[in-house]
C-alpha cells in the first residue's frame, strides 16, 4: 500500500472533516478551515452533495433497475455510501469504488462489505487513468449491461489542461445504452467571489488544480446523454426528499443525472 503523507492535505480527508469525520490529519483540517473561512456554506454544501448521491443512487437502483455502479472519487466511507443505498434497493447490486488516497483504501477494505447476492470492490487509481480504471472494473462489472458512472467530489480536481470532457467521454464510450452518468461539481457562477477564493485556497493546500465551473461547462459533461428531470440543477433541487438536510439560499454546486440512449 502506498504511504499516507499526513503533512499534505488530501481532498478525501478534507471532505471527511467537513462531514464531521475523524479520519483526517492537521494538514487536512487546516485546508478545510481555510475553505470554510472563505465560504462558510461549504459544510451544508457537502452535506447536500451526500444527500444528492443517495437520492440519485436510490432512483437508479430502485426505479430504473440499474444494478452496476462505478463510483470514482468516492472518498472515505461515510453514512449512505453508494453500495449501501444501492443494495438496500436491490441486494444484487454490484459496486466498484475508485479513489487515489491510500487511507481510503485501508478504510474501504475494512468497512465496505457487500450483500451475499451482490458485490462490492475498491481499487486505487486516478480518474485521469480511465483505461486502467475500466480494465480493473471489468473484473466486477459487466459493461455489456447498463452501468451508472458516479463522478461526485472529483471533477473539481481535474483541471482544464487534463481535459475533463475527454476523460468523461472515455467513460461514456465504455458503457452501453441505458447506462447513466451521475455528475456534478462546485459552481463558479453561484457565489462567484467566495467560490473563487475557496477553490484557490483549497488548491494551494492540496498542491493541485482545484476548479469551479459554470453551468454550461458542467452541462457539457453530459453531451450525448438524455438529462433526467429536472436537468442540471443545484444540489437541493434534484428530486428533493423530506429527509434531506435543510438549506438556506443558493448552493454553489451543479449536479445532474444523464442517460445514454
Amino acid at each position: 500500500m502506498p504511504r499516507v503523507d499526513a503533512t499534505v492535505a488530501h481532498p478525501a480527508r478534507v471532505y471527511d472533516y467537513w462531514l464531521g469525520g475523524k479520519d483526517n490529519f492537521a494538514a487536512d483540517r487546516e485546508a478545510a478551515q481555510q475553505v470554510i473561512d472563505a465560504f462558510p456554506g461549504v459544510i451544508p454544501g457537502v452535506r447536500a452533495q451526500r444527500a444528492f448521491l443517495g437520492r440519485a443512487v436510490r432512483y437508479l437502483a430502485g426505479e430504473m433497475g440499474i444494478r452496476q455502479f462505478l463510483d470514482i472519487g468516492t472518498g472515505l466511507p461515510a453514512a449512505g455510501n453508494t453500495h449501501e443505498v444501492a443494495q438496500r434497493a436491490a441486494r444484487d447490486s454490484r459496486i466498484v469504488y475508485v479513489d487515489n488516497d491510500p487511507m481510503v483504501l485501508a478504510h474501504a477494505r475494512a468497512l465496505l462489505s457487500s450483500t451475499a447476492e451482490g458485490e462490492c470492490a475498491y481499487f486505487d487509481a486516478d480518474l485521469r487513468d480511465t483505461k486502467g480504471i475500466l480494465a480493473e472494473a471489468e473484473g466486477i462489472l459487466d459493461f455489456s449491461k447498463p452501468v451508472a458512472v458516479v463522478l461526485l467530489g472529483v471533477l473539481q480536481f481535474i483541471g482544464d489542461r487534463d481535459q475533463p470532457n475527454v476523460i468523461i467521454e472515455h467513460l461514456k464510450a465504455a458503457t452501453t445504452a441505458g447506462s447513466y452518468l451521475v455528475a456534478g461539481q462546485p459552481a463558479i457562477d453561484v457565489h462567484s467571489e467566495e467560490m473563487s477564493e475557496a477553490t484557490a485556497r483549497l488548491g494551494r493546500q492540496i498542491g493541485s488544480d482545484t476548479v469551479a465551473r459554470t453551468h454550461s461547462q458542467i452541462l457539457s459533461f453530459f453531451a450525448g446523454l438524455e438529462m433526467v428531470e429536472p436537468g442540471l440543477v443545484q444540489l437541493p433541487d434534484w428530486r428533493p426528499a423530506p429527509e434531506d438536510p435543510p438549506h438556506v439560499g443558493p448552493v454553489p454546486f451543479w449536479c445532474g443525472v444523464g442517460r445514454k440512449p
